[in-house]
């Protein structure tokens, strides 16, 4: 008999930004910070145009409308 490893997707719960970082809470409870300076789109962007995002594909994503970036919560775990 074999198994297979049943794969969850990291979803984005909440998210925050701040002056050097992005934090963003997963729904498995994990929190990750990654400095802001990855992202020099939202880096440059003005407070207000930062702190409007949603999340997207359920959470699989970050959007920033005001701003024109997304993100993956995959991608982010990844980071360098």
């Amino acid at each position: 008999m074999s198994t297979s490893a049943i794969r969850i997707e990291p979803r984005a719960v909440d998210v925050r930004v701040t002056d050097d970082a992005l934090e963003v809470r997963l729904a498995d409870g994990r929190e990750l910070s990654v400095p802001l300076a990855w992202f020099p789109k939202l880096q440059g962007a003005p407070v207000a145009a930062r702190q409007q995002w949603r999340l997207i594909g359920g959470g699989v994503g970050i959007h920033w409308p005001a701003v024109d970036e997304d993100l993956s919560v995959a991608g982010l775990l990844a980071s360098r």
